[in-house]
């Protein structure tokens, strides 16, 4: 008997490892941000287009692309994942002026808030924070804000309404 379990588990075991290495980022953690996965005109608050957006998922669902193109012609990047080992959402963003931003966070509330390290310059010390909400209609609201070191909101850098594009 005892070796008939022995079996059962030497032939079970692989294919339990085989199903869960199938997709490594299919877990409820790595879709907390499927919620801005598609592709997006972006507004401001005024209502007018800024440019578009199309963000999809790569690598096995274990990236989250972003793939950005202004109105004024800026270009940027961001590779937005999922880090198991800390169970923290990180960004790197890099757009074509050369501006580079890394991020770190994860959902509070059904929003995702994304926070840099402190930067320090001669003058000021400041971190850069990102949240994207879900609307009720499927649009998501982008906020840019610059904190000082107390985490004191001291300006909005963008606002930004996603709305999907029309099929």
């Amino acid at each position: 008997m005892k070796q008939m379990i022995l079996i059962l588990c030497i032939l079970t075991i692989p294919s339990m490892v085989l199903a869960q290495s199938n997709c490594p980022c299919c877990s409820e953690a790595y879709a907390q941000f499927d919620f801005w996965e598609g592709d997006w005109i972006v507004y401001d608050t005024l209502g007018t287009a800024v440019g578009e957006n199309n963000i999809l998922k790569l690598e096995n669902n274990c990236i989250l692309n972003e793939n950005w193109t202004g109105k004024s012609g800026s270009t940027g990047k961001s590779y937005n994942y999922y880090d198991r080992t800390d169970k923290s959402w990180n960004q790197v963003w890099v757009d074509n002026s050369g501006f580079s931003l890394v991020l770190k966070g994860g959902l509070v509330d059904q929003s995702m808030v994304l926070t840099s390290a402190l930067i320090k310059t001669d003058t000021s010390a400041y971190f850069n924070r990102i949240i994207w909400t879900p609307g009720t209609e499927g649009e998501v609201t982008q906020t840019w804000e610059v904190l000082n070191e107390q985490s004191e909101v001291q300006a909005i850098l963008f606002k930004g309404i996603y709305r999907k594009k029309e099929d």
